[in-house]
């Protein structure tokens, strides 16, 4: 239970990407917030078998990754925010290596969001949340964004969250589809 919302079961296998829609303020974020640990709840949350409680915040949030829909940008410089880079993933979303070298001011928020999810992926996490992952692309970068989703999920076996309001990606992208509405889940077969 998070505030308002749940109480909510959802088992998700590996690989497998899980559609979540519904009207704003209906608690999908927060329960992502719940699920990456970074939001106070009760009740249980596991990878693999293994408890959300049992491990640090840190050490879950590397292997349980949130795409909030607004990303965070805490230095000057795109490439401050990277450890390593994957040129291919780069290239996949359209850049090339020379927008390391940006101010994060010079970058649009279509740019930051495609930006963010390529941070996010770094860690190799085996659960992506992702809030709205595409709002604020063109429907050309948002076919991108689907396409690196979908390699990571093959090349990984990761599971996703995907939390959006376009009813038509969520068909492309789901396997299963779920409503949230006054904190509620419920199965949603024709989205709502």
């Amino acid at each position: 239970m998070i505030h308002d919302v749940g109480p909510i079961r959802l088992d998700i296998e590996s690989g497998e990407c899980v559609g979540l829609s519904g009207p704003s303020g209906s608690g999908k974020s927060l329960f992502l917030r719940a699920i990456a640990d970074m939001e106070p709840h009760r009740g249980t949350i596991s990878l693999d078998g293994t408890e959300q409680a049992l491990i640090s915040a840190p050490a879950w949030r590397r292997q349980v990754a949130l795409l909030p829909a607004e990303s965070a940008w805490w230095s000057d410089t795109v490439g401050e925010h990277f450890s390593q880079t994957d040129a291919l993933r780069l290239g996949t979303l359209g850049f090339d290596r020379c927008i390391l070298t940006w101010p994060v001011s010079r970058l649009s928020s279509g740019e930051r969001q495609r930006l963010a999810l390529l941070r996010l992926l770094e860690n190799r996490p085996r659960l992506l949340l992702l809030d709205e992952p595409t709002a604020n692309l063109d429907e050309e970068n948002s076919t991108k964004v689907e396409e690196l989703i979908r390699s990571y999920r093959e090349e990984t076996g990761a599971a996703v969250v995907w939390v959006g309001h376009q009813r038509a990606q969520l068909y492309r992208v789901a396997n299963r589809f779920y409503a949230m509405k006054g904190g509620r889940l419920s199965v949603a077969g024709g989205l709502p």
